[in-house]
């Protein structure tokens, strides 16, 4: 993601004559999205899987019709449960259509958080998420997600703890947002962490934009590309003001 910086002008003092010229300041604008990029970062990611062997409906939506009810099971040495709360809490904010909120009981939640070290990683993910002790166990991080064409009902991400601050960041980022419905990655997403490829470690302005597009009311689950695509123009421009 582009990062808007602020350029400081230089005060240019005449100091024999005793002039001085005034300061001005000056602001890079912030990097606007194309309709059309936008667009096409809705189609990559929202149609698609990044392990296609995992769903049979890789080209539906998939999206939450209600709640999303966090549970965070941290089973990590480092306790990382106030950087996982502060980005749930972050989402409802950022997103609209979108209704977040965190359970004292794993039992209430649709959207479990495991955070593992390293160690743990292979037996969570064979336990936890798939029930199989012989289950492939790909990638640094994953989430995996349930839905059919009444929306998402269930997702289960396991994010790595101990291999750095950047790693765990990037990993909650975007196994989060995966699990919410854009499930798919692409090289060609520079400005997103829905890229492998990008060193993103935030909830960038690109991928809000792709999140209150796909949680508008007009997008519905089960619908495909063909139904999808001509209603977007109308809904970017809907959403520009809502994004920062």
């Amino acid at each position: 993601m582009r990062i808007a910086r602020t350029v400081l002008s230089v005060l240019l003092a005449t100091l024999f004559l005793g002039l001085s010229a005034p300061l001005a300041q000056t602001r890079a604008a912030p990097y606007t999205f194309s309709t059309e990029e936008l667009i096409s970062g809705f189609m990559k990611t929202v149609f698609g899987l990044e392990y296609r062997s995992w769903s049979w409906q890789p080209y539906l939506v998939k999206k939450y019709v209600g709640p999303v009810r966090f549970y965070v099971h941290n089973l990590a040495r480092r306790d990382r449960k106030p950087v996982a709360y502060r980005f749930i809490g972050s989402l409802g904010r950022s997103v609209r259509g979108l209704a977040t909120t965190i359970v004292a009981r794993p039992e209430d939640a649709n959207f479990h958080i495991y955070i593992v070290d390293r160690s743990q990683y292979g037996d969570v993910v064979r336990e936890r998420i798939y029930n199989d002790p012989r289950a492939d166990v790909p990638g640094r991080c994953l989430v995996r997600v349930v839905s059919d064409s009444s929306g998402i009902s269930q997702s289960a991400a396991v994010i790595v703890s101990d291999e750095g601050d950047f790693l765990f960041r990037r990993c909650l980022v975007e196994e989060v947002l995966q699990g919410l419905g854009p499930m798919n990655d692409d090289p060609s997403l520079s400005h997103s962490v829905f890229n492998d490829r990008s060193r993103h470690s935030r909830f960038t302005s690109f991928d809000k934009y792709i999140l209150n597009m796909l949680y508008h009311r007009r997008i519905r689950p089960g619908m495909r590309p063909a139904q999808v695509e001509p209603l977007l123009p109308s809904i970017v421009r809907e959403i520009r003001p809502l994004v920062n």
